[in-house]
């Protein structure tokens, strides 16, 4: 069955932190007047929060609210009167015990959070953040079923082998990319939707301080839609979220099928890195 959900990738320089929203609100309702209502509209990892300099760290913390704040207020409202889904990318987040989280969040057409997401690998030694614990996924009524990994967590397979085995078909992957190895990160991106069977969404900062080059990636790895380069840009398609489930019963490419690898006769798999192992009757993705 056909489950089409039209998207928007804006690659876009970060908003200082502390400006307000009308800025923001006032480029989403650019984006989507050109999409249908129920859309995806993702922005890159802390475009609200964006900060530079020798007391960036502070004004981050200084920034930081909880997820009960007025922040979190405005964007539900504003994803309610556009009717998307919006992502908005990473913003900080004040943890009840003092903690900065560097956190996705996820707006649903009715005006409602949909799902938060505490960056688990924040990038250290460079990042302040502390580290969140869950991995996190969360549905689109009628669509599907969506996961988030922010910028770092895609170089951990673990990150998007966990999402897709709880049942996500997109994984979203917002990045603030600054440095030379977003090229990798392409790739890794690519790879995650190939060893997982899932679309990839992942967006990036563009110029001048991000090195844009932001994708869309169907499940067997193939390339929907790419900034080339570093340019401020919005990627837009259409995903049929349906074809998750074409893919991995017919195998990439029409061979591989990873979630059906294991048999129940098989035994277990022993992991000695994560002092675990892989059961079979627990493999397949939850549905």
């Amino acid at each position: 069955m056909s489950r089409p959900l039209s998207y928007a990738l804006v690659q876009a320089p970060r908003v200082p932190v502390g400006e307000p929203l009308t800025t923001f609100a006032a480029d989403v309702e650019r984006v989507a007047a050109g999409l249908p209502r129920g859309a995806l509209l993702a922005y890159p990892e802390l475009h609200l929060c964006g900060a530079t300099g020798a007391d960036a760290h502070e004004r981050l913390r200084a920034a930081a609210e909880p997820l009960t704040g007025a922040r979190t207020r405005a964007l539900a409202e504003l994803a309610g009167d556009l009717g998307v889904w919006l992502l908005p990318g990473t913003v900080c987040e004040a943890g009840p015990g003092g903690e900065l989280f560097n956190t996705a969040l996820a707006f649903s057409p009715n005006g409602e959070l949909a799902a938060s997401y505490r960056k688990i690998f924040p990038w250290r030694p460079y990042e302040p953040y502390d580290r969140g614990g869950d991995f996190v996924v969360f549905d689109a009524p009628g669509l599907g079923r969506i996961g988030f990994a922010i910028c770092f967590d895609a170089w951990f397979p673990e990150t998007a082998r966990h999402l897709a085995w709880l049942g996500a078909e997109v994984i979203v992957n917002p990045t603030q990319t600054t440095t030379p190895d977003r090229p990798q990160e392409v790739v890794l991106n690519r790879a995650n939707a190939i060893a997982n069977q899932v679309f990839v969404l992942s967006v990036n900062e563009a110029g001048p301080e991000g090195r844009g080059h932001s994708l869309a990636v169907d499940p067997e790895g193939n390339l929907l839609a790419e900034a080339p380069g570093a340019e401020t840009a919005v990627l837009t398609g259409e995903l049929d979220l349906g074809s998750v489930a074409r893919v991995r019963a017919a195998g990439t490419a029409g061979v591989a099928r990873v979630w059906d690898h294991f048999s129940e006769t098989d035994a277990p798999l022993q992991l000695p890195l994560y002092q675990g192992r892989i059961d079979p009757h627990r493999w397949n993705p939850a549905s």
